[in-house]
């Protein structure tokens, strides 16, 4: 049984079959509120504006390739991701999607946590005013130094990953005569984008302390030992992308399995349990997540059932959407430099971007849209294949799509969804230069991340 799961979408071959790839749209030129932040719009002359600016005119201000963001769709789903737990729940934004100091602010603004899993991630959230016990700091193999900074800061929790780990935060705890709140993040056995639901393979993994054979339950028992520590739950994380509940269903059942393991043996009802994020969104049409509100009453029910069963009383739920909220806020501009017709393929379209920018349709092979947005046309569509101008085969932006067929260099195009794990994996490879993040809201444009600079590369290089 293969064990392969890509964060959105299976692998396929570099070359689809006929009738494979999904039939081109009706009209190329609408664009699919499902996929695109919630103030892009195709104008009357045929553009495409966000946040009321045309993005010709962003173009020509900031450059491609570009990430805008759209930073009332940001908010918004920041509030209803907040509204749809309440007060009974904890919403962590997954910084690793990604962060930046503006994003902090937005945040907090917006009454939500923060999940960061290195060091400079804490730094970003600390530096740009985060309250430390709205943090979460997870990771597997977090250093003595980060560690020290986490409990010194004051971090609501540490999600320990390891015995070791258990070890190690309770002895700098200890030295700095603190108690530092923290949840052991556990290994289920259940990997929900394939919809495995297994207690096998899906433990071979480098997160977490496995469920079977005793081995959480012995971490559970070490911590709660330990005067550095204050155990205030468990941790569990099944999986990215994920459109359908079965998948929590099952985790949340395992979990409290453990908890009420927990209460017979220490006499100790763990009072939180936090179920991770992964939640998906539509990168393509053919997507459909599900809305805020629907996830917290489907959550909210697993966990309240399971507890009942067992005759728990309910914990806290934590939860970490990152993709799901910054994920359809942004879009990735590009320019058009050369249209190469493979006669019997496709024809290849390359931008003045690529994997540098976007690394995860080469990683994962990723499944994305693209619309021309300088422009309106109707031509006929015209099966392509987005690619940057990386000196590798596999610089592939968008592998299959359709365009108009008119097609040309000097147009502008754009690629949605593209706002989580794009800034946050990009990379210099072919010493590129990273592309700059742009908030667009109410008519007006500004840099939250600026564009590299060549001598941003140089100054690195001492020589």
């Amino acid at each position: 049984m293969s064990r392969s799961a890509h964060p959105a979408g299976p692998r396929h071959a570099d070359v689809l079959p006929e009738g494979h790839y999904t039939a081109p749209a009706a009209d190329l030129n609408v664009l699919d509120p499902k996929v695109w932040a919630q103030t892009v719009a195709r104008t009357a002359d045929g553009g495409v504006q966000v946040g009321g600016i045309e993005v010709a005119r962003l173009a020509e201000e900031f450059g491609t390739p570009a990430y805008f963001l759209d930073e009332d769709d940001f908010r918004a789903r920041c509030a209803a991701w907040r509204d749809a737990f309440g007060s009974e729940a904890d919403v962590f934004y997954a910084g690793k999607a990604f962060l930046s100091r503006a994003v902090v602010r937005w945040l907090h603004e917006e009454g939500l946590n923060l999940d960061v899993c290195s060091g400079g991630e804490l730094a970003t959230a600390l530096s740009a005013g985060m309250p430390a016990e709205r943090i979460a700091f997870h990771g597997n193999n977090k250093t003595e130094d980060e560690i020290r900074r986490a409990v010194e800061a004051g971090v609501g929790r540490i999600v320990l990953d390891s015995f070791q780990e258990i070890v190690r935060v309770a002895h700098i705890a200890d030295s700095l005569g603190k108690r530092q709140r923290v949840q052991i993040r556990v290994t289920v056995g259940v990997e929900a984008h394939t919809h495995e639901f297994i207690a096998t393979a899906h433990e071979d993994q480098k997160f977490g302390i496995a469920l079977a054979g005793g081995q959480a339950a012995e971490a559970v028992r070490r911590a709660l030992k330990l005067d550095g520590l204050e155990l205030i739950g468990i941790h569990s994380h099944i999986g990215s992308q994920i459109f359908d509940m079965a998948g929590f269903e099952v985790a949340a059942r395992r979990v409290v399995g453990l908890l009420a393991e927990v209460r017979d043996e220490h006499g100790v009802e763990l009072p939180e349990i936090d179920l991770g994020g992964g939640l998906g969104i539509a990168y393509t049409s053919d997507d459909d997540p599900r809305e805020p509100q629907e996830i917290a009453k489907a959550l909210s029910e697993i966990v309240t059932r399971e507890c009942e069963a067992a005759s728990l009383r309910t914990p806290r739920i934590s939860v970490e959407p990152g993709r799901a909220i910054v994920g359809p806020t942004a879009f990735t501009l590009y320019t058009v430099g050369t249209v190469k017709p493979l006669e019997g393929l496709r024809t290849y379209v390359s931008v003045d971007g690529g994997m540098s920018d976007n690394i995860r349709t080469a990683l994962y092979d990723a499944e994305y849209t693209v619309a021309l947005v300088s422009r309106r046309s109707d031509a006929e569509p015209l099966l392509v294949r987005v690619v940057g101008k990386h000196c590798e085969s596999g610089d592939i932006v968008v592998k299959d799509a359709f365009l108009p067929a008119d097609i040309a260099p000097g147009d502008l195009i754009a690629v949605p969804a593209t706002g989580a794990y794009c800034r946050s994996m990009a990379s210099n490879y072919n010493h590129a230069l990273r592309p700059p993040v742009v908030a667009v809201r109410d008519g007006e444009a500004r840099v939250i991340v600026r564009r590299e600079t060549e001598e941003d590369l140089l100054r690195l290089d001492v020589g």
